[in-house]
């Protein structure tokens, strides 16, 4: 249980120092030898001091807003909106924790997209989240 709660503390500190911008302590939960995957692209990161660099890189003004931080163990969930530019786009982080650090991180990243008509009878909104538009995310 007490390893749980550090876990989970160092997780919220990654995404706190993400959305602050400090590289430094964005990676510091991973390992040396970690590997970043993004499964839509096909890309594949080895080692923290490139994860960073990549990251670190990226030319859009980011913001990050965590809507939920789940699991246990050696393996956690984050869901989270990263904002590029003012684009949101949802994330769903799986991080593998060994020895108390990320040592296998896969992100996978979708847009928002309107909803059909078609399911408007069978569905209701997600309490606290916002009616996508043509890839952009309005207020419902």
């Amino acid at each position: 249980m007490i390893a749980d709660q550090r876990t989970r503390a160092a997780i919220e500190e990654h995404w706190r120092a993400s959305e602050a911008g400090d590289l430094a302590a964005e990676h510091d939960l991973y390992a040396e030898d970690a590997i970043l995957d993004y499964p839509q692209s096909g890309e594949r990161f080895r080692g923290r001091a490139t994860i960073a660099a990549q990251r670190g890189a990226h030319p859009a003004e980011r913001h990050f807003t965590v809507l939920r931080i789940s699991g246990g163990g050696d393996l956690w969930v984050s869901e989270c909106v990263i904002t590029y530019d003012g684009t949101p786009t949802y994330s769903v982080s799986l991080m593998e924790f060994a020895d108390g650090r990320v040592a296998h991180e896969t992100q996978y990243f979708a847009s928002p997209f309107p909803a059909p008509p078609s399911r408007a009878e069978f569905a209701e909104r997600i309490p606290g989240r916002p009616a996508a538009v043509r890839g952009r995310v309005r207020s419902a």
